[in-house]
């Protein structure tokens, strides 16, 4: 059997190979609509995943559609109905075709870091112990929506802290024009918890020392990795490279 290290000659992610492998055994009827599937652990002992790997493939084909996940009951293969599988890969679509998005991602780069630099001269600590509150929240969430209108929050309150309401205003619209990419990231990325709440308490140890610059290099660091992690994925949907991101309708 061919392991999830080697990706099956395919080349991309391990999370690529391991949506491939889920969609091959769906296209070739072994996993019928209407299917359940086998326990994770069953499963990716099956398919020669690690069971986060196949988690976090679950997770972008039930967003696509393809698959449905009923809590105490188990997972599901849909009907397939192209009428599902359009209106899933729509969100995906918008995004894809939103070009204002590139721009908004930019924008972010440019606004946050320094945002977050001036911030950190200004902030008091009643402010920042408001942020390290946000940050213990943010652990507890599992709902990606959730998850992100307090990472907007997050960072609202950093900017805020700056007194500038003219650069609030446009950090805020710029913030808000990225949500959707975010709660995308949120969905399929597994780790993104452990992740945003180490890239956060980076920032946080920055603004409570005062020190303008670790600010900056940490907030940059932070939306950068965002950035780049949606202009990859995006770039997929673009391309249709092989359905692996969105799988398309018959």
């Amino acid at each position: 059997m061919t392991s999830e290290r080697d990706g099956g000659g395919g080349g991309g992610s391990v999370v690529d190979v391991a949506i491939g492998r889920l969609k091959q055994r769906i296209e070739s009827g072994e996993f019928a609509p209407g299917h359940r599937l086998p326990p994770e652990s069953v499963l990716a002992g099956e398919l020669a995943l690690s069971r986060p790997s196949l988690r976090e493939a679950v997770r972008a084909l039930a967003m696509a559609g393809v698959l449905e996940v009923r809590r105490g009951d188990g997972t599901f293969v849909t009907d397939l109905r192209p009428e599902r599988l359009l209106s899933a890969i729509g969100s995906f679509l918008d995004l894809a075709q939103d070009t204002a998005l590139d721009e908004m991602l930019e924008c972010r780069k440019v606004l946050e870091p320094g945002a977050t630099a001036l911030a950190a001269t200004r902030m008091d600590d009643a402010a920042l112990d408001g942020l390290l509150e946000r940050i213990e929240r943010m652990r507890t969430l599992q709902e990606p929506g959730e998850l992100v209108r307090e990472d907007l929050a997050f960072h609202a309150d950093i900017v805020a802290a700056t007194g500038n309401r003219t650069l609030q205003s446009l950090v805020s619209s710029v913030s808000n024009r990225t949500a959707r990419a975010r709660i995308w990231r949120a969905l399929v990325k597994s780790d993104v918890l452990a992740w945003t709440h180490q890239q956060h308490m980076d920032i946080l140890g920055a603004l409570r020392a005062r020190d303008s610059l670790g600010a900056f290099a940490a907030a940059s660091r932070h939306v950068n990795d965002v950035e780049t992690w949606v202009r990859e994925r995006l770039a997929v949907v673009r391309e249709g490279a092989d359905g692996h991101e969105i799988p398309p309708p018959e």
